[in-house]
């Protein structure tokens, strides 16, 4: 076990250069180097003393003990007073059994751990309440985030709770349109940049440093706090007996980075004996990571990014040098699978009751694609992260369903029928056949 470092008191550490700033500091990113921040915080209870205290937490019905983020807050940002966070609540997401689900990928022991079960959604909320409790921490003057749809929805949510003034960058014809009406009617101010999701982040970061906006993309070491609470709470719903496997979808990185870390943590602390190992999907249209993996991270690949899967439509992702760590601490896997793979594989989520948004699936279609290859077993406990809710993107869902010529293997055709009794007969024995 790699020793616990000693910290007194939390505070914000360059990743490339190890410059360290106050947990405070306004700064967007390294003062030194420009790198990318993360937190560092102290550790002053047993692993044994902090699973009492989370178990504990679980009965409470309000306040902060009541979030499935603050929960862990020890972990997260232990400085800040219970009266300052803003919470909707967040977290508490299932850990699901389905059959259907370990028949199709061939992974017996397969678990989905549900982020779509959030207040907005997705699991951005997560990583949106710690960024936006810091915002106003720090006295922040608005809030601003790019985003291909669930950061904007999020970020809305909570800077209108907030009442902080909120602007969103989404690349114009690329959202998805149950992201973009959340967006709307939370009340943040949208930006339709005419381009991607990275010229839309490169704009956000430009703003924020010139507008002394707080920028709230993953790149915020404040949102990667929030999400690993994520694996914190699937670990403690597993008793603490880790997973051989989290496989989760990959996109801007920012998941993979925070998972890594929340694990290197929680191995540091003694809350697990071994880590999982991270398997991290990315849709085939948009895979610089997975083809960098490909090639042992030897180069940063950048690529027009080209897919279904909007919430993961990013060619060049801003979390890469940690998500890198994060694969490589944990002895992790990169892969890619096609836009087919990703939508079967959301049919067949969508069927067993799960549902999801096509970004969701991949990690299921990554689970399958692994085993297939023999990389996982079909014993292995794999818990597969679904990011966000069906309803995210219901135009794909039609599309797949209602529009896609020929239809696909899976696709649920409305049939239209005569007002008659018989009709419905007819249809209830074409079900049983």
């Amino acid at each position: 076990m790699t020793p616990v470092e000693t910290i007194v008191e939390s505070r914000q550490r360059c990743e490339q250069c190890g410059t360290t700033i106050g947990e405070l500091d306004l700064a967007p990113a390294c003062p030194q180097c420009g790198g990318l921040l993360e937190m560092v915080n102290p550790i002053v209870e047993s692993a044994v003393a902090l699973r009492a205290r989370f178990a504990g937490r679980r009965a409470a019905l309000r306040g902060p003990d009541a979030s499935g983020v603050w929960r862990y807050r020890e972990l997260v940002m232990p400085s800040v007073q219970p009266s300052a966070i803003v919470s909707h609540p967040e977290g508490n997401t299932p850990l699901l059994s389905r059959a259907a689900l370990s028949e199709w990928t061939g992974v017996e022991d397969l678990l989905i751990k549900h982020e779509g079960h959030n207040p907005t959604g997705s699991f951005k909320d997560r990583g949106m309440t710690v960024a936006t409790t810091q915002a106003v921490r720090t006295g922040a003057r608005a809030v601003a985030c790019a985003s291909t749809g669930n950061t904007s929805a999020s970020l809305a949510a909570y800077a209108a709770q907030a009442r902080l003034p909120a602007f969103v960058f989404v690349p114009a014809g690329n959202v998805a349109l149950g992201k973009l009406a959340q967006t709307l009617a939370y009340g943040a101010k949208t930006l339709l940049v005419r381009g991607n999701f990275d010229a839309c982040l490169t704009l956000a970061r430009e703003a924020s440093a010139a507008l002394g906006i707080a920028l709230l993309n993953s790149i915020n070491p404040f949102r990667l706090e929030g999400q690993k609470t994520i694996v914190f709470e699937l670990l403690e719903q597993l008793d603490w007996q880790p997973p051989d496997w989290i496989a989760l979808p990959a996109g801007n990185l920012g998941n993979t980075s925070a998972f890594g870390k929340a694990l290197r943590e929680a191995h540091q602390i003694g809350l697990i004996d071994r880590m999982p190992r991270i398997a991290a999907v990315q849709a085939r249209g948009a895979a610089p990571f997975s083809q960098s993996f490909q090639r042992g991270f030897g180069e940063r690949i950048r690529v027009e990014p080209d897919t279904i899967a909007t919430a993961i439509r990013i060619g060049d992702p801003a979390s890469w040098d940690r998500a890198v760590r994060a694969i490589r601490e944990t002895n992790g896997v990169v892969t890619d699978v096609s836009d087919a793979e990703i939508l079967e594989a959301k049919a067949v989520i969508d069927a067993a009751g799960v549902g999801c948004e096509p970004a969701s699936a991949a990690s299921v279609a990554g689970v399958a694609r692994l085993r297939r290859e023999g990389v996982i077993a079909a014993n292995e406990r794999v818990v597969a992260v679904l990011t966000g809710n069906l309803l995210k993107d219901p135009g794909a869902i039609v599309k797949y369903h209602q529009e896609t010529e020929p239809a696909p293997a899976r696709a649920n055709r409305p049939i239209e029928i005569d007002a008659r009794l018989s009709e419905v007969e007819r249809v209830l024995e074409l079900t049983r056949t």
